[in-house]
C-alpha cells in the first residue's frame, strides 16, 4: 500500500497544540520504528514492504536520510532569510550500498540522537518562529510548522509501511 495513513495534506490552520502533537510524533518516530523492526531476521529486513516498494532495511534507512536533511533545512530556516534548500535524490539514496546493506541499528541509532535534538530544539522555539521559511525548488515556500506536520506525518506513514507488511505476512502483530 503506497499511503497506509493516507496521503498528507497542508495544514490549514495551526494551532499550538496541533503543533505539540506534531512534536510528540516526532519525538516517537524512532521508537515506533524501532519497536517495528525489532527481532526482524535479514531476511526480513531486505523484504519489499510492497511489490517494487523499498525493503524494510531500506525504509529505516530512508527516514535518517529524510530526516537529517529536514533538521538542516529547519536549521537554516531558523538562522537565515528564506535560504534555498537543496533537493536530495531519495529513491538514488536508497540505492546506495549503505542504504541497502547496512544494519538497521545504525540508522536507528542516528534517529533516536536526531530526534532527540530536534524535539529539542522545536520546544525551545517561541511561537514566531515556526513561521520562518526556506524555499523549496518543487514546493515553493515552506514554514517551519509546515515541516514539522510533514514530517510527523512522514514517520508514522514509513512505520505504516513497515508494521503493515509484518501483517501481511503473518510474521507478528505490532
Amino acid at each position: 500500500m503506497n499511503y497506509p495513513i493516507g496521503r498528507h495534506e497542508r495544514p490549514r490552520e495551526i494551532t499550538p497544540e496541533l503543533r505539540e502533537e506534531w512534536i510528540e510524533q516526532i519525538a516517537q518516530t524512532p521508537a515506533r520504528l524501532r519497536a517495528a523492526v525489532d527481532g526482524l531476521t535479514a531476511e526480513q529486513l531486505d523484504t519489499p514492504y510492497r511489490p517494487g516498494g523499498w525493503t524494510v532495511r531500506q525504509v529505516v534507512h530512508h527516514l535518517a536520510d529524510s530526516h537529517v536533511n529536514l533538521y538542516v533545512r529547519l536549521r537554516l530556516a531558523l538562522t537565515e532569510d528564506h535560504p534555498l534548500i537543496k533537493l536530495y535524490e531519495e529513491a538514488r539514496w536508497a540505492e546506495l550500498e549503505d542504504a541497502r546493506t547496512a544494519p538497521v541499528e545504525l540508522s536507528l541509532n542516528l534517529l533516536d540522537a536526531l530526534h532527540a535534538r530536534w524535539v529539542m530544539l522545536l520546544r525551545s522555539l517561541p511561537p514566531d518562529q515556526f513561521r520562518r521559511t526556506f524555499s523549496h525548488p518543487k514546493n515553493g515556500q515552506t514554514t517551519v510548522d509546515e515541516s514539522i506536520a510533514m514530517y510527523a506525518w512522514h514517520g508514522r506513514h514509513h512505520v505504516a509501511h513497515i508494521t503493515g507488511l509484518l501483517e501481511r505476512m503473518g510474521w507478528r502483530r505490532v
